[in-house]
């Protein structure tokens, strides 16, 4: 079945996994599948006055609704996008006093559509509202308190010159936004900012080593009158080359996590159990559970001792993270180091979380040479673990080669971002701004690496003065964050 930009796939069904999609061609990797503009979509409640409720970027100056005083946008052209979406909630917020949760808003944003439209299958779409999965009946007690709680605030809110639903449908609904609501981020790729629906991509099922991955892609509103104009959306990617009949697939989670701990969360977050290559056959676990070789390999105890020392570690670590106390993290990631170093092999996840937080933190810090030789470490392990063609890697290795610039580590910092740039071009392609980001970087250190190599005296004059222009940027702060996951799931 394809419609409308579709008809590159198809849904079928998948053995042991109910629906799923489908190539109907060859793809190379870095092709875009299909893009996928959102059913509907919601900024966050802590974000409301800083991102654009349109394409999602984060701005500094953006212009207020003057009716609901609630909805930001960048411009007059967001505002005339938005409207068609905002109409019925604009007046609806005015009613009830103030805004909803995001929760409540997304749902809400989603019947007002199916008023309009009616709930069968939308323009460019391959299923319908109606027959999105929805988990409701795998709820635990917790979350069904937590649906009475969702389904009692939307009534408050629904106004009643609206299309009236049914219980069992407004729940239907809140269980599609629990299961499938996709984490939206900035444009910069680094922030998740909002949730969205996205009835095709929900539709392509998880694999811990996936062929394709979901890039979010603010659109260009800037280019309104021009042939570049695209409205936010996201994009499916091939990640390795996909032939006609293969399943599309991608990962709910990040791969970095022994297979045991991915099919908890997996189960947990997503009702089922993971049956993929790497978790039934445990692939990579060895690695990410290494232990020191050679003639003192240390003991089941000594390991055990520092996997548990490492693990109240981490929780210390986010202890300070929050309230700020950079040096205090430092200073835990040192120590714990200091007892993995003997003990863990180079590709243990522990020692590798350990090494990502150090380099981070010490290169806000501005201590660039510590934190080069951490993020160096960090991008070999990672590299051993990682699909190459994955977009956490590609970001890790971006961080990696703006520390080795900052610490004046030429050659080791131009050769870091090529590598980024590569894994970044297939994973978020071309245009993306992280991507653009990117090549000016490139064209940077290449440049300055051709001057290093005719006379080092004269770079490093000349950096000094560059410096003093900061042409690439410091770190930003250290967020408690990773990296935004694909799927917005309440913890």
């Amino acid at each position: 079945m394809t419609k409308g930009g579709m008809e590159s796939v198809e849904v079928f069904t998948s053995e042991g996994k109910g629906r799923g999609l489908k190539a109907q061609k060859e793809f190379l990797p870095g092709d875009v599948i299909f893009a996928e503009p959102a059913y509907a979509a919601v900024v966050f409640d802590s974000l409301t006055h800083v991102i654009c409720h349109t394409c999602f970027k984060r701005q500094e100056r953006l212009h207020r609704c003057g009716q609901c005083k609630f909805a930001y946008y960048c411009d007059r052209t967001c505002q005339r996008a938005a409207w068609l979406n905002h109409k019925n909630e604009c007046s609806a917020i005015k009613k009830y006093g103030k805004a909803p949760t995001e929760n409540i808003r997304l749902a809400a944003r989603i019947m007002w559509k199916i008023e309009r439209e009616g709930s069968g299958l939308s323009e460019g779409c391959l299923v319908s509202i109606d027959d999105l999965q929805n988990h409701v009946d795998s709820f635990g007690e917790e979350e069904k308190k937590e649906l009475r709680a969702d389904v009692e605030s939307f009534l408050e809110f629904w106004p009643s010159q609206s299309q009236q639903f049914g219980m069992q449908f407004i729940s239907h609904i809140f269980g599609v936004i629990s299961c499938n609501g996709l984490t939206l981020s900035d444009q910069r790729g680094l922030q998740a900012v909002g949730v969205g629906i996205f009835p095709n991509l929900c539709q392509a099922n998880h694999d811990c080593w996936p062929n394709c991955t979901v890039i979010f892609n603010n659109g260009n509103h800037e280019a309104v009158r021009s042939m570049f104009h695209t409205q936010m959306r996201i994009e499916l990617r091939a990640l390795s080359k996909i032939s006609p009949g293969d399943e599309l697939t991608v990962s709910y989670v990040d791969f970095l996590n022994v297979s045991e701990e991915r099919r908890k969360q997996l189960k947990k977050q997503y009702y089922f159990d993971c049956a993929c290559e790497h978790c039934k056959k445990q692939i990579k676990d060895d690695l990410m559970l290494a232990v020191k070789e050679g003639e003192s390999k240390p003991s089941a105890e000594s390991v055990k001792e520092v996997i548990q020392f490492s693990k109240d570690t981490l929780e210390k670590i986010n202890k300070a993270r929050m309230e700020g106390l950079y040096h205090e993290v430092v200073k835990l990631c040192r120590e714990c180091l200091k007892k993995q170093e003997p003990v863990l092999g180079d590709t243990n996840i522990y020692l590798l979380r350990i090494l990502s937080i150090a380099s981070e933190v010490l290169s806000y810090l501005q201590m660039f040479e510590e934190a080069a030789d951490y993020a160096k470490r960090m991008v070999d392990g990672y590299m051993k673990i990682y699909h190459p063609n994955n977009a956490q890697l590609g970001m890790a290795v971006m961080r990696a080669g703006v520390t080795h610039w900052h610490a004046g580590l030429i050659e080791a910092g131009h050769g870091l971002i090529c590598k980024a740039y590569a894994i970044l071009l297939i994973t978020h392609g071309p245009s993306h701004p992280i991507t653009k980001d990117l090549e000016v970087m490139r064209v940077q250190t290449e440049m300055e690496l051709r001057m290093f190599q005719q006379n080092e005296f004269m770079y490093y004059k000349m950096r000094e003065a560059a410096l003093k222009n900061q042409k690439i940027q410091v770190m930003p702060e250290p967020s408690n964050e990773t990296s935004p996951s694909l799927f917005h799931k309440k913890e």
